[in-house]
């Protein structure tokens, strides 16, 4: 998996600040609606893609693409709202933007054992220890994510360490995410580089 972000050389106040106030009508709302709907369908995809692994041992190459389109939709909407991008973010599954990588390789067979094994007992070896470290990451972010608010305000300028730990957060629980969703069988490593 690749998930890169290119951080912007100086940013917008005034885009700040209306994302700030009305961020939630204009990108939260319209977008918000779209992506329930598009989950919705996600949701149901995986379902299915259970059971075609169990039975195929394969993830059905349409259904794949679409799962790794609609993350790159939400990676593209989450990072402008959490001020780490000033575009406004495209709409639909088939946009690409320059400032964005995710890319994942698809895997031409898919471990039916290990699909048992994270269906029945994924919460306790990769959920829990994954979801207390992205828990205090979270936080951490969140903090960091307040204070660049500020900076941004007074600067023009989102600290790039800072930007660099939420871009690895992001890359941390997306391969927890692949491997929970059967679109890997990699186990995702302790870390977000």
């Amino acid at each position: 998996m690749k998930l890169e972000v290119q951080r912007q050389n100086s940013y917008s106040r005034v885009h700040l600040l209306l994302r700030s106030f009305f961020g939630l009508f204009y990108i939260g709302i319209p977008h918000g609606i779209i992506l329930l709907f598009l989950q919705l369908w996600s949701a149901i995809l995986m379902m299915l893609a259970w059971w075609v692994i169990l039975f195929t041992g394969r993830y059905p190459r349409s259904w794949f693409d679409y799962q790794i389109k609609l993350r790159r939709y939400a990676l593209r909407v989450g990072l402008t709202m959490s001020n780490m991008r000033d575009e406004y973010p495209a709409f639909g599954l088939d946009t690409q933007v320059p400032y964005l990588t995710f890319e994942v390789e698809y895997p031409p067979t898919l471990s039916r054992g290990l699909l048992l094994l994270k269906s029945f007992f994924g919460i306790f070896y990769v959920m829990i220890p994954h979801g207390i470290v992205l828990l205090l990451r979270g936080i951490v972010g969140a903090i960091l994510g307040i204070l660049a608010w500020w900076v941004i305000l007074f600067t023009g300028h989102y600290p790039e360490s800072w930007f660099n730990f939420q871009v690895a957060t992001e890359r941390w629980s997306t391969r927890v995410w692949l491997y929970m969703s059967y679109l890997s069988d990699n186990y995702p490593p302790f870390s977000g580089e």
